[in-house]
């Protein structure tokens, strides 16, 4: 079982940026993927980023490809999620979840631990 504290959610106006981070323990950490998801009132909980093992490779959201960036330091047992060009429907608690498996995916059942959440408010 692996542990996950997210941080660096807020208040932030339209356009602006947040820096999410979510610090893990309990298992090895550059042996399993990570992924950012995210949970607006009322609907259904969404892939928004994943990162492989190696931070080699990464995968998006269409709604943030080009705004949101995905990263890890093994060395630090932390996953960032950058978020800039911050729109009111970012607007959402963000999960952080470890990975069953050291390839990223985007689906949910594929992640065995999560954080508690942390809450992201865009306001215009």
């Amino acid at each position: 079982q692996v542990q996950l504290v997210e941080s660096g959610g807020g208040l932030v106006q339209v356009g602006g940026s947040l820096r999410l981070s979510c610090a893990a323990s309990g298992r090895t950490f550059s042996s399993f993927a990570m992924g950012w998801f995210r949970q607006a009132p009322g609907k259904e909980r969404e892939f928004v980023a994943s990162i492989t093992w190696s931070g080699r490779s990464t995968d998006y959201a269409d709604s943030v490809k080009g705004r949101f960036t995905i990263s890890r330091d093994n060395a630090k047992n932390t996953v960032y999620l950058q978020m800039n060009s911050l729109k009111p429907e970012d607007t959402a608690v963000y999960y952080c979840a470890a990975g069953l498996r050291p390839v990223a995916t985007t689906r949910p059942v594929d992640f065995g631990s999560w954080g508690q959440g942390t809450q992201v408010t865009v306001s215009s």
